[in-house]
């Protein structure tokens, strides 16, 4: 018999680690077979897509999906974690214009790199930075590449911050990004708030919290882990036979553009996600449930 299967979209409260979540979500699917597709800070709050049973398979998909957060950035104030919850390094007291922030944020769209903050889940030689980092250590991080799509801001609001949009692909630290803006208009900033607002074709809208589905079970909000390809076109079988070779792994040919494809049985089973290539189909990932 299948078990629970779907990908869950929660909206994260603050204070919670994306571990805390997934934990709790265990209790309440009674499951232990629970992942998530893209860690946020404690401090963050939004849109955090949770796979459940076989849809874990699709992880490394979930977590390639482009994202969307609106952040809060804060002038003047440097922190060792890099947001307002860290430890104050220093404080210019300076807040920019808009003219003037506006100015700097083309230097942050398109491709970057960025160094990893030391409060944060990589490993180093076996260890989370942030370990490192609350023992009081520091270690060189090499800079990774990454890709803003998108990156506006409004403000000043009343507090003096300003909120900036973003749309970025996977391992993007917003925290570093704030930090670096800060830096390039040489009064510092450190980041004040985050919302994550969507992963993929997961919007915040249709984000659910955890005490409705305490309260509710999580079934009633599952959806197919096929809406994790929901941007690729859809690809019926035809026949017992074609399901039977798809099912083994098989190649079948395909009168389709060569690309990834979402494949069905003629049932209306979400199959697999797969790849043609002149006239093939081949199999990418299987999503069925096997006995």
């Amino acid at each position: 018999m299948a078990g629970l299967s779907g990908v869950l979209v929660v909206d994260k409260p603050a204070g919670w680690t994306s571990h805390d979540v997934v934990a709790r979500l265990r209790g309440i699917a009674h499951t232990r077979r629970i992942g998530h597709a893209g860690t946020l800070d404690p401090m963050a709050t939004g849109v955090l897509v949770v796979l459940i049973g076989r849809a874990t398979r699709a992880a490394e998909f979930a977590e390639a999906q482009v994202k969307g957060y609106e952040a809060r950035i804060r002038f003047g104030l440097t922190t060792d974690t890099l947001d307002i919850e860290g430890r104050v390094l220093s404080e210019s007291g300076i807040r920019p214009g808009p003219e003037a922030l506006r100015a700097v944020l083309p230097r942050f769209t398109g491709r970057i790199e960025q160094i990893p903050p030391m409060y944060s889940a990589i490993k180093v030689g076996g260890r989370r930075l942030y370990e490192i980092a609350r023992a009081g250590g520091e270690v060189e991080r090499k800079a990774r590449e990454v890709y803003i799509t998108k990156l506006d801001c409004a403000g000043p609001l009343p507090d003096g911050d300003y909120e900036l949009s973003i749309e970025c692909t996977k391992g993007t630290y917003i925290r570093s990004l704030c930090a670096d803006i800060g830096e390039a208009l040489g009064c510092g900033a450190c980041m004040s708030a985050l919302r994550r607002t969507y992963s993929g074709e997961y919007r915040l809208r249709g984000a659910v919290g955890l005490e409705t589905l305490a309260e509710r079970g999580v079934e009633p909000f599952l959806r197919g882990v096929d809406s994790v390809f929901a941007s690729r076109p859809e690809l019926v079988l035809s026949g017992a036979r074609a399901e039977r070779t798809a099912r083994n792994g098989g190649e079948l040919r395909a009168e389709a553009e060569d690309g990834e494809y979402r494949v069905y049985s003629e049932s209306g089973e979400f199959l697999l996600l797969g790849a043609v290539k002149n006239g093939v189909l081949r199999t990418v990932k299987s999503f069925f449930e096997v006995d």
